[in-house]
């Protein structure tokens, strides 16, 4: 898959690309990342992108014209017409089954505005989909493209070193769309606190119902509305139903 940056900044991405386990995605090119900075696509000895709103106001807005040729290069060199994505305030909050999808896909154009935003008319011309990080504002939308290529990324398989391991991250459909349960590791005990029996046990049935308990317990605490859903689309058992009941 290939993702197509459009940004001011296409030095922010540099750590992401080349640090962590997740850079074995971008390094054997299983997500394919290029970055494109719209001011080379400007014109005049400046390189202007962006200029005052119409009607007044404070800030600056991101104009149309270097945006789209910078669009239009990155779409020439594309095999596919792929998606034009803004990160926005007014977008879609990403969510698991989102990432699951464009793991899934062959890649978009992800568009970071700064600023006050971008010319309405680019958006209204170009933008296909528009997606959220959460309800608050960032100064740009770098962090929420890199949001999205790190989640991404580490679906990719090859990339984690147990190849199963993000089927049991929490909202996973494996889980049931729950959080995930707590782990520990050694010592036994730190700070005056031990590590659950059973655990230790070695009876497996037992650990995984008491795992299940957990996510069960963590979520309607913290995310009752995950549970409402569980249920709604009929993952909680009789047992889990009895279990929720109880706490």
């Amino acid at each position: 898959m290939r993702f197509d940056i459009v940004t001011l900044f296409p030095e922010l991405f540099a750590p992401l690309l080349t640090s962590g386990i997740t850079r074995r995605a971008f390094e054997s090119g299983q997500v394919n990342v290029k970055l494109f900075n719209p001011r080379d696509f400007a014109e005049g000895n400046y390189r202007r992108v962006d200029d005052r709103p119409f009607g007044g106001g404070p800030g600056m807005v991101m104009m149309a014209e270097p945006l789209t040729q910078c669009l239009k290069h990155i779409q020439a060199q594309r095999a596919d017409t792929a998606p034009v994505v803004l990160f926005s305030p007014a977008g879609k909050p990403l969510n698991h089954a989102m990432v699951t999808r464009w793991a899934e896909s062959s890649g978009a154009v992800l568009i970071c505005g700064r600023y006050e935003g971008l010319d309405q008319r680019f958006i209204d011309e170009h933008v296909t989909e528009q997606i959220s990080l959460g309800d608050f504002v960032l100064s740009g939308g770098e962090i929420a493209a890199m949001a999205l290529l790190d989640a991404v990324a580490r679906l990719q398989p090859g990339v984690l070193n147990t190849a199963d391991s993000h089927q049991q991250d929490s909202f996973n459909p494996t889980l049931d769309g729950l959080l995930d349960c707590p782990h520990y590791t050694r010592p036994e005990s730190w700070a005056g606190r031990a590590v659950p029996e059973v655990l230790l046990s070695g009876h497996h049935a037992q650990i995984e119902r008491w795992r299940r308990e957990q996510r069960l317990a963590i979520t309607a605490r913290l995310r009752p509305e995950l549970i409402a859903q569980a249920r709604k689309d009929g993952r909680l058992s009789p047992i889990d139903e009895a279990f929720l009941l109880r706490l």
